[in-house]
């Protein structure tokens, strides 16, 4: 990492000293597609052996319940962190929406590559978008955050929880028990399944999860040889971008029973970080939204934009928010 906290991406020579490297990913299909990503891009283009540890989480397990009763979001990393911390692994790949915005002791996250669509997807075998459902129609989504935005655009819907790996949120659609789901676009697209899509949703209607669709390498951090070659595949604009949309949900204890959402794009060598906060108990109270945007050069520019956005949230009457979603957890 350069002093000014912002690894560099350039292209690497391959690497003989290294061995082997191994991947631990979760068993889904977009996991895997994700983890294969990696282990191409590692092999070609720094000539390392790379294999990969497949592993189910508890969150790929407990399918009944809402994550926000479960543990949250952590429960898609705990097991592969155990086994980087064993050293049965080496590397963990993942969504980094999915990742606790602060990391266990003893890991880092070396990279975040760059972002596909951020956007979340509607999809529905029926409906071609949310303006043409039906008054009253069943739109299932696991995502507190896309419950509350949803409730703004159209609150005459009934939305339903909706979990499982995407193959199984597209079948449950297909059988009939929901009129349309909401995905996150990203996931559609890499599995060669944009077919699927039938309108996606402009941020500015449907603000992102901070880190959606941009991938995030996670090591130990005592691995300084990983480190050096996984800091070649940092995406800049990416990088920046997801620590202040990071440092948003940090700055107010995001989890997932917080209907939290912050997206950073760049806008005229500037980045504009937008971010909303929903009432996760209340359907009548209105979505608090904040759009701040600054010339930024580093991670550390990039984590003070984003405080000073969670900051601005708070001012327009958000305390009681984080205190009821506090109490929900």
């Amino acid at each position: 990492m350069s002093s000014s906290g912002t690894p560099h991406s350039s292209q690497a020579e391959p690497i003989d000293t290294m061995g082997s490297v191994v991947i631990a990913t979760r068993e889904s299909r977009l996991a895997l597609w994700q983890a294969e990503h990696v282990k191409a891009l590692l092999e070609q283009r720094f000539g390392l052996r790379v294999s990969l540890l497949g592993m189910t989480t508890q969150g790929d397990q407990i399918l009944d319940r809402a994550l926000s009763k479960v543990g949250g979001k952590g429960l898609f990393v705990k097991e592969l962190e155990t086994a980087l911390h064993e050293k049965r692994a080496d590397l963990a790949v993942h969504s980094l929406k999915d990742v606790p915005m602060d990391l266990p002791a003893g890991f880092s996250l070396a990279a975040v590559m760059e972002r596909e669509d951020p956007r979340d997807a509607f999809v529905s075998p029926r409906y071609a978008n949310l303006q043409s459902l039906p008054h009253g129609a069943c739109v299932g989504t696991s995502s507190l955050r896309r419950v509350v935005m949803l409730r703004a655009l159209r609150p005459d819907l009934r939305i339903e929880p909706l979990r499982g790996n995407l193959d199984t949120r597209l079948r449950k659609l297909d059988e009939g028990q929901y009129d349309a789901i909401v995905l996150a676009a990203a996931g559609l697209k890499r599995l060669g399944l944009a077919s699927r899509i039938r309108a996606v949703f402009e941020t500015e209607a449907m603000l992102p999860a901070a880190g959606q669709g941009a991938l995030g390498l996670e090591i130990r951090d005592d691995d300084a040889a990983l480190a050096a070659v996984l800091r070649h595949l940092v995406h800049t604009p990416t990088w920046l971008a997801v620590h202040a949309e990071r440092a948003v949900s940090r700055s107010l204890g995001g989890s997932c029973s917080m209907p939290l959402a912050a997206y950073g794009r760049w806008v005229g060598g500037e980045l504009e970080l937008s971010a909303a906060l929903g009432h996760p108990g209340d359907p009548a109270a209105p979505l608090l939204r904040v759009r701040l945007q600054r010339p930024i050069g580093d991670a550390h520019a990039a984590q003070a934009l984003g405080q000073e956005a969670a900051q601005a949230l708070i001012e327009q009457g958000g305390r009681p928010y984080l205190q009821a979603a506090a109490g929900t957890a």
